[in-house]
């Protein structure tokens, strides 16, 4: 029975009337979820929906579960997630775990690489994107659905269990010593933040690539939760800022806006402050987390289990930039931190 099969046996008998499934196709890219498109048709009725299904293995180890509660968290609050629908644990007639959510159509994703992704529309786009960020970064975390899938930290230990789980990622997916990145995690140890002045929900992944605009100066949706957990609201706006998503030379963030315009825009957004030390830290973390991203990219290339072009280009192209980075924050950033 093919994957088209065995969805529309799976909303036939979920949703209690006949319904096939038209144009189910994948979507590129990912690391910790298959992701597909398609069309449910069921009573002279037509709805376009996005099928994410846990794959037989993972770069990114990801709970859906907290996926699709993140997602469900910000339903209605401005921050143009998209709706989550159904998830099942089980897997059902699918086999493997899934969850349903609605399709966002006639939107694009904005090139990380690309020359001027934006165009006029730079400005626009860079306003909403932190914007949006500002709002989930203060967004109150009491009663929201995530909660039911992912501890609270206490403030004064949000960076510990980044560093270590990343930290961790790297000790056991590096296949070459990595000299930058280890003198970074010592640089972060011996200076940790002051602790997170709010404890939000953190995207985990929040940058260009991951959101959709409609190539009128509109972000539509905001994509890839499976990161998602609560933490010190900074950590999303170093990532974010993260000089890897912007071309070498353009100070713009993303190609969008300067750094002082997205903080401003952030801070009334939030309604938070920004620490600079703490921001400092986080933005030297981010490179951290990153080279232990394109080192587990690297290995999954190398081992054969995941044929993902992007896996080849992250092992390789992205890990130097991101040691580049990593190299010149170190050198700029002082013994302050």
């Amino acid at each position: 029975m093919t994957l088209t099969d065995q969805l529309a046996a799976y909303l036939t008998r979920t949703s209690g009337r006949p319904t096939t499934v038209e144009g189910l196709s994948r979507i590129s890219g990912g690391a910790s979820r298959e992701t597909y498109r398609y069309d449910a048709v069921a009573g002279g009725e037509r709805r376009g929906f996005i099928l994410r299904r846990d794959p037989p293995g993972s770069l990114i180890e990801t709970d859906r579960r907290l996926e699709f509660l993140a997602i469900r968290s910000f339903a209605g609050k401005g921050v143009a997630a998209p709706e989550a629908i159904v998830l099942e644990e089980a897997g059902a007639e699918l086999e493997r775990p899934f969850f349903i959510m609605g399709r966002v159509d006639g939107g694009m994703t904005g090139g990380v690489f690309g020359p001027d992704p934006y165009g006029a529309h730079a400005a626009a786009i860079g306003e909403q994107l932190f914007h949006i960020l500002g709002r989930i970064a203060g967004e109150p975390v009491d009663g929201l659905p995530i909660l039911e899938a992912t501890p609270t930290p206490a403030p004064q230990d949000c960076w510990r269990r980044e560093l270590d789980y990343w930290a961790g990622v790297i000790e056991a997916d590096e296949e070459h010593p990595q000299p930058i990145v280890r003198a970074a995690i010592r640089r972060l140890r011996r200076h940790p933040p002051p602790p997170a002045g709010k404890i939000a929900v953190v995207h985990g992944d929040y940058r260009s690539g991951n959101f959709l605009h409609d190539g009128q100066g509109r972000i539509v949706a905001i994509l890839d939760w499976e990161m998602a957990h609560l933490g010190d609201p900074l950590e999303d706006l170093g990532w974010a800022m993260n000089p890897l998503w912007s071309r070498p030379g353009d100070a713009r963030i993303s190609g969008t806006i300067t750094r002082e315009d997205a903080l401003a825009i952030w801070r009334r957004a939030s309604g938070l402050k920004v620490d600079p030390a703490a921001l400092a830290w986080w933005s030297l973390f981010a490179s951290v987390k990153g080279q232990a991203i394109w080192t587990s990219a690297a290995k999954a290339w190398r081992e054969g289990g995941m044929t993902e072009p992007i896996l080849a280009f992250s092992g390789w192209y992205t890990a130097r930039r991101q040691d580049e980075i990593l190299a010149q924050t170190l050198e700029t950033v002082g013994e302050g931190l």
